[in-house]
């Protein structure tokens, strides 16, 4: 299997997060892909992936899978017994709608924000940008940030009982926020504490260390 990705994405990390919580990391080659060169806007790599982002999941037959939460799915489903995306059906139900959640209110909130309310990727890459629109996502990112320490006061993780999927969304969403300065609220105490639980994870501690140094 290959990943093509930008090792310091925010995205790429959810995966590469999965993959070490899956202990699959020696199963994959890594194929990077400039965000900053735009290469995941060329030709080439939109014959893999036609929405033209990462990370993209390379199976030996020549199958592409793309969109992070198919690629845990598939990841997490090889080996019979998945652990991040949910055993039961209500499981799986809950840990989806978290993760969409997730998605929506947090990280791609903070996505929207990075590429229209800030340089983004640089005027070679950003073609269109809108800073009003990217202001206002950045405030939704905001009140999912407090949405989720919401959450996180009566569970001890987003989806529930067990560390998942949903977790690993809102990780991704924290580091993105950090890379374009976006501060978690000082009264998120909830949030806060999850988050310091969640960095020491091994998973987690290996992928900050390839993102913190610059944003991607």
């Amino acid at each position: 299997m290959k990943i093509h990705d930008w090792p310091t994405g925010p995205y790429p990390a959810r995966v590469r997060i999965a993959l070490s919580e899956k202990n699959l990391q020696s199963e994959v080659a890594f194929v990077t892909v400039s965000l900053r060169k735009g290469e995941h806007k060329r030709p080439d790599f939109l014959a893999k992936n036609y929405s033209g982002t990462l990370p993209v999941l390379e199976l030996d037959d020549g199958t592409f899978i793309a969109e992070c939460t198919a690629i845990t799915e598939y990841l997490d489903a090889l080996d019979g017994t998945p652990v991040l995306t949910g055993r039961t059906p209500r499981d799986k139900g809950v840990i989806h709608m978290m993760n969409k959640r997730a998605e929506l209110e947090l990280l791609d909130a903070i996505s929207t924000y990075f590429h229209h309310g800030t340089p983004g990727l640089g005027p070679d890459v950003e073609i269109y940008q809108n800073a009003e629109w990217g202001l206002r996502q950045r405030d939704k990112a905001v009140r999912g940030m407090r949405y989720f320490d919401g959450v996180l006061q009566d569970q001890p993780f987003i989806a529930g009982a067990a560390f998942s999927m949903a977790d690993i969304t809102v990780i991704a969403g924290l580091i993105f926020a950090a890379l374009v300065k976006l501060p978690v609220p000082t009264e998120c105490a909830a949030l806060r504490d999850w988050y310091a639980r969640m960095q020491a994870r091994p998973s987690v501690k290996q992928q900050l260390a390839l993102t913190a140094p610059a944003a991607s």
